[in-house]
């Protein structure tokens, strides 16, 4: 991302080093490959790792066990993460899971789970969507009732990531008053889950609530608080998605490179053809317009989280990444030839990681849209 890498610390510019370094050394696509279609769909081991590195409480305030750090620090950890495609729930469990927790304001509760999740002890996850294309603010249909000093949840949550693997679920219901978001166990009595495979390999989940009974305790935000605390972890996972097809791109596009240089037809190396390196500087140019509006969203989101305009930067980031991820992945397969159609084409497994990623928390033309909506609002 050469807008933030220009002005970025020593300490972040170490990060990057720092996961890029561990990246090579605990990670090749034969892991990947290892861990597709098999639960949870990652390493606990790996995770407890990660967490020793301090990247699973990286943004978890130091109170609470973190590093209290920003999403600058964790797109580089996101992105260099997403270059070997590891599998394990970053941006689920502690970006998306654990921002929403954090936005609740609920001390008690963040002092006995966030200290958890930064040590890598509690894989959480956020159970918010109902059915597909559910992306707005819509109260849930799912409902939270209080009872006899307890909350009682009844009702269906899809599309969970990182439900696998997950400890314990921060769920969104129908309360009283509006939208609240309850702590749910993985182990509480009425509660299933039922993992359903996704294009990469890796699974999201369906979490099913029957007559769930928990502590009223239980419920970390009320209608006042909840919705905007669901909204601002979204849109944080968000463009930390950005920054993982980023990544993917990135590494896409530099081994389709290699292979141009390396691959040899009619008596020369297929990267002198004129039209072969016309349609690679085409992919490189999509990747720096990418990098720009990731770099635009992380600072306007660090910088000015509740301006209504940080909105629209995290839409076009999304819709930008989604679209040259997309492209540069299904070209890296065209321009390896044959080969690349292979299921023993590494390669291939950046296009199915892309059309994951480029779908969850909203595909290219939903965030064009949303983009558009924000620009007319201000221009009013």
């Amino acid at each position: 991302m050469p807008e933030i890498d220009s002005g970025r610390s020593n300490e972040r510019r170490m990060l990057a080093e720092s996961v890029a370094d561990f990246a090579r050394r605990a990670t090749d696509m034969a892991r990947v490959r290892k861990w597709r279609g098999v639960a949870p769909g990652f390493d606990r081991g790996l995770w407890q790792e990660m967490a020793a590195l301090g990247w699973t409480g990286l943004l978890i305030p130091e109170r609470f066990g973190g590093m209290g750090l920003g999403l600058a620090e964790m797109a580089e950890v996101s992105r260099g993460l997403a270059r070997v495609l590891m599998p394990e729930p970053l941006v689920a469990c502690a970006v998306l899971a654990a921002r929403a927790l954090v936005h609740c304001d609920n001390e008690a509760f963040g002092a006995e789970l966030l200290p958890r999740i930064a040590a890598g002890e509690c894989v959480a996850a956020l159970a918010w969507q109902e059915q597909a294309g559910d992306l707005g603010n819509r109260t849930p249909a799912t409902e939270a009732v209080l009872r006899g000093g307890q909350v009682v949840l009844n009702g269906t949550k899809r599309f969970v990531a990182g439900a696998a693997g997950a400890d314990g679920f921060v769920v969104s219901a129908r309360g009283g008053s509006g939208t609240v978001l309850v702590w749910v166990p993985a182990t509480t009595q009425g509660s299933s889950v039922r993992l359903e495979a996704m294009a990469d390999g890796r699974f999201s989940g369906r979490l099913e609530l029957a007559d769930a009974k928990l502590p009223e305790k239980h419920v970390l935000a009320p209608a006042e608080i909840a919705q905007s605390a669901l909204d601002r972890a979204v849109n944080e996972a968000t463009v930390m998605v950005s920054a993982e097809l980023l990544g993917i791109m990135s590494r896409a596009l530099e081994m389709t490179l290699d292979y141009l240089r390396t691959r040899v037809q009619f008596g020369r190396s297929i990267g002198s053809f004129q039209a072969l390196q016309h349609r690679a500087v085409d992919l490189y140019m999509q990747e720096q317009l990418a990098s720009v509006a990731l770099a635009d969203a992380v600072s306007a989101i660090d910088e000015q989280p509740d301006d209504p305009l940080t909105v629209a930067a995290v839409s076009r980031a999304k819709a930008r990444c989604s679209d040259a991820a997309s492209l540069i992945t299904r070209q890296a397969i065209q321009m390896h030839g044959a080969i690349g159609f292979t299921e023993d084409s590494d390669v291939g497994l950046y296009v199915k990681r892309t059309l994951t990623l480029s779908a969850w928390l909203g595909n290219s033309a939903y965030h064009r849209r949303r983009f558009a909506g924000m620009a007319s609002a201000d221009a009013e």
